[in-house]
This record gives structure tokens, sequence and C-alpha cells, in this order.
């Protein structure tokens, strides 16, 4: 991904206003997709993967929290989040990378860039 900020967290929140696009880019044949997208209607990108336990909370390696409620979690540019949808950010986490990027999951550990959320277990802030 281009470096920028981002909004980190379950993109369900930020992209209710695009969702059925969303939706048809992460189901192919009943089956999940996961890596980086392009909306075809604007060109905006982002990168969904999905938790390992579907929704709960997560948290990454600095004990930021990670609400999930569609069973992924995702990032997009802040900027590119729709006006109307930024009240929301607040679900996630905003991180500034400022170099490019790369996004990837592994065994429920979903990384964006340095940001490793771990989704194999549902942490609690007492792991902390």
């Amino acid at each position: 991904m281009k470096a920028g900020t981002y909004y980190i967290g379950d993109l369900c929140y930020v992209m209710h206003d695009r969702w059925d696009e969303v939706c048809g880019l992460l189901f192919e044949d009943r089956e999940t997709v996961n890596g980086e997208f392009t909306l075809k209607e604007d060109g905006i990108e982002f990168a969904s993967y999905n938790t390992m336990y579907g929704d709960g909370e997560y948290y990454d390696q600095l004990g930021n929290s990670y609400p999930v409620d569609a069973g992924l979690i995702g990032c997009i540019r802040v900027n590119d989040i729709s006006p109307n949808e930024r009240e929301n950010i607040s679900s996630g986490n905003i991180v500034t990378f400022d170099h490019d990027f790369d996004t990837s999951s592994n065994h429920g550990m979903i990384s964006f860039g340095h940001i490793v959320i771990d989704t194999a277990e549902e942490y609690t802030e007492e792991n902390f």
C-alpha cells in the first residue's frame, strides 16, 4: 500500500456506504478473498483480511484494541473514507506510514506494515 495516514480496523464501520461493492470484492463463490483491492467505482484502494475467529476484540503488539463485527480487519487511507463515515474512525486506529508498506495475513496474524494484530487468540486487556 502507498505511504499515508490510514484507518486500521473493521471496514464495516467506515465503508458502510460502499459495503455492497466491498462485499462484491471480498466474496467469490461463497469463499472469502483476502488481500488488497481497488473499488471499480472510484479507484479507492484498501486491504482486508479475515480474523481467525470472526467477531470479537483483538489487539496489536502495542496494545491497541480492534473491535470486529464483520469478521475482518482492514486498512484504508483516511482521506478515502467518505466524510459521513469519518465519525466512525474511532472504532479502529489511525496510523501514518512514512513509506509504502506491505499487508498480509498468516495463521491469524494480520500485518499492516509494522502493525501486527493477533487474531489467533482473543486477548483481553489483562494480557498487557
